[in-house]
């Protein structure tokens, strides 16, 4: 089928709905650490509560994907129905999850939630190669981190924002601060919203043979496992050297996700959370030292939040100028993607010799990686794969970001940043040589077409 090209405001709108899932991301990412510390999580433990994440990611997206490969709607097209499901199921769980009263609660909430935030976000990426031609994928992704941009960094620092309205950022031990209550309501209605706004005002192209689509999809209902495992079995060699690529940077981010609040408010901030069990809360002195310390741990924890937002912001910058250039002109993915993997391979090294002040030109340049990471991957696979499988192959791609969180999850994190000794901070470290890895990874990707498309032809 001849796509047509589409306008800049085409597609702003058929990408917008990506700000609402952002800010889901970015306040589970940016507090979910928060929380489970408030909840008396010790920092170790952390990687393994967000074991949640992945594990949905592994199993919801390409099944998803699977689903929406053969899913047609005359009024609501083919991904926008999981755009739907999934907004609804996130911002109820954005709603509950800050109230969680203890551990096991705030875990199971973040099952819940990773799971809904899958269901609508990976249509959203089989969307773009749906609706735009080859040569204005890489502007399509790219729309998509600049949106991505703007969530993160809002969302990122709304529980900042809710304290300088008036909500309070202290509460009792074990209690999750009002502000950050009040950021994640905010982040849920976001998210609807931003959904509500991409559904309608976007169409989506029918199936170019409506008999044989639904003939197949008939015929398929019996080898929906099989069908999988076949696409799994025949992904081509692109995507497998992509997947080595994916392995290292979504090794770093959740390091940075899981451990950038407990490593940052201890190592940078100076301000590590506070053990209750090593305060006698009934003696009035010990419980006021208690409280000195739980503020100075949550205003800490605030700074790092707004600070995580700076990579957000960079992203959305990085992501600017792409748009701009590859609406006219062609770019190399490739090395786009390895000086930019590179260079936010030292913004997590940096973090070890940092002050609070200079902290957010850590995340600066940790910025220009993940503006890159939501945008080159896909576009590189995008034009190495079958149209027709789009939605299963960007789930099955999935696979390539959400094992090595597991491995994080399961010990990795601990393991490796215990080689260079007890002290939180190395995690980030371990991030930094992680994504300088990935960068390097680069070298492996040789199919020209995947390398770079002219984009103006």
């Amino acid at each position: 089928m001849k796509k047509n090209k589409l306008s800049f405001w085409e597609i702003w709108n058929m990408s917008f709905g990506f700000l609402g899932i952002q800010f889901g991301f970015a306040l589970q990412g940016g507090f979910m650490s928060r929380i489970f510390q408030t909840l008396g999580a010790e920092k170790d433990a952390i990687p393994l509560l967000w074991i949640a994440a992945p594990l949905t990611g592994l199993l919801v997206q390409p099944v998803v994907g699977y689903l929406s490969d053969r899913t047609w709607s005359v009024r609501w097209g083919r991904r926008r129905p999981y755009f739907l499901i999934g907004a609804i199921l996130s911002s109820l769980a954005l709603l509950f999850v800050p109230h969680s009263p203890v551990l096991w609660v705030a875990a199971g909430f973040l099952w819940i939630l990773d799971a809904s935030i899958n269901i609508s976000m990976e249509p959203f990426r089989a969307l773009v190669a749906d609706k735009l031609p080859n040569s204005q994928r890489s502007y399509g992704f790219v729309m998509q981190t600049l949106i991505i941009g703007i969530g993160t960094w809002v969302a990122s620092n709304l529980p900042w924002m809710m304290t300088q309205l008036g909500v309070s950022n202290l509460a009792a031990p074990g209690v999750v601060p009002m502000s950050v209550k009040v950021a994640f309501a905010v982040g849920a209605f976001v998210f609807l919203a931003s959904i509500f706004y991409t559904v309608f005002t976007t169409t989506e192209y029918p199936p170019e043979d409506l008999e044989a689509f639904e003939r197949e999809k008939r015929e398929s209902k019996s080898s929906f496992i099989s069908d999988i495992l076949g696409n799994i079995r025949s992904m081509p060699t692109t995507m497998k050297r992509l997947g080595l690529i994916q392995f290292f940077s979504w090794f770093a981010f959740f390091t940075m996700w899981s451990l950038a609040n407990p490593a940052l408010t201890e190592h940078v901030f100076n301000a590590p959370a506070p053990i209750e069990s090593a305060y006698d809360m009934t003696n009035s002195i010990q419980k006021e030292a208690f409280d000195v310390v739980n503020t100075a741990f949550q205003e800490a924890s605030n700074s790092v939040g707004s600070a995580m937002g700076i990579y957000g912001l960079s992203s959305m910058g990085f992501a600017l100028i792409l748009v701009f250039y590859t609406s006219k002109k062609r770019i190399n993915r490739k090395f786009v993607h390895m000086f930019s993997l590179i260079l936010g391979g030292f913004g997590f090294i940096l973090m070890y010799y940092t002050s609070p002040e200079n902290l957010k030109y850590c995340f600066i340049l940790i910025g220009i990686a993940w503006g890159s990471i939501l945008s080159m991957p896909y576009a590189m696979l995008s034009s190495s794969v079958d149209p027709k499988k789009m939605g299963v192959i960007m789930g099955i791609f999935n696979m390539f970001i959400v094992i090595p969180q597991i491995i994080a999850a399961l010990g990795g994190i601990n393991y490796v940043s215990g080689l260079l000794g007890d002290e939180a901070i190395n995690a980030m470290t371990v991030a930094g040589i992680s994504l300088i890895l990935a960068g390097l990874s680069n070298f492996l990707i040789t199919n020209k077409n995947a390398i770079t498309y002219q984009l103006n032809e």
